[in-house]
């Protein structure tokens, strides 16, 4: 959904009719927006709802099963700002990044590795199609894509001549990965 948001939320963002800048979005204050992930593309704000406890959980289950298995120049960090030129700012849900120890309010693209979605009912359409789109026009060289469900399902896409094709997934609750490393993800 764009900004604004409705008049209840608790959030107060002015217009912008010629469209926001990632700087002005980073700029919004943390007070009036700490209860939704307000995300930017292209000038217009993607505003969502905060993740629920059944999101939290899998990302919990993702972050365990990742970092044993890290490349020692890597770091995992859980929603963080992605910054894809100027009028662009996504927030997966977990990237796995080249650079360690940065200290920064958005982490450039081109830093990260992979990329990862928990597919959420307000958010569908962005994890499934528009966010794989800038991650692949961005470059990024792989991407997670989580299904919430009866069973929960993961499927590791690697980035192959400018499209994601899918290299891992999962079977019976296990997600086993060869690439970018070796690990095993249990989502049951």
């Amino acid at each position: 959904m764009a900004a604004p948001t409705e008049p209840d939320s608790g959030l107060s963002i002015p217009p912008h009719p010629d469209g926001w800048t990632v700087d002005e979005v980073l700029a919004l204050p943390e007070d009036q927006t700490s209860l939704q992930r307000i995300e930017l593309v292209d000038g217009a704000l993607l505003v969502s709802p905060a993740p629920t406890s059944v999101h939290q959980r899998l990302l919990q289950k993702l972050q365990f099963a990742f970092v044993p298995a890290l490349p020692e120049d890597t770091e995992l960090l859980p929603g963080v700002n992605v910054r894809f030129g100027g009028q662009r700012l996504l927030i997966p849900d977990l990237v796995i990044l080249t650079c360690t120890a940065v200290d920064t309010v958005a982490f450039a693209a081109s830093d990260v590795l992979l990329a990862a979605e928990i597919v959420s009912p307000s958010t569908k359409v962005q994890d499934r199609i528009l966010k794989r789109a800038i991650y692949a026009e961005a470059l990024i060289p792989f991407y997670l894509l989580v299904e919430p469900g009866e069973p929960d399902t993961a499927t590791l896409f690697e980035l192959q001549r400018g499209e994601y094709e899918p290299i891992a997934k999962s079977e019976a609750g296990q997600l086993h990965l060869t690439r970018p490393f070796e690990a095993e993800i249990t989502l049951a």
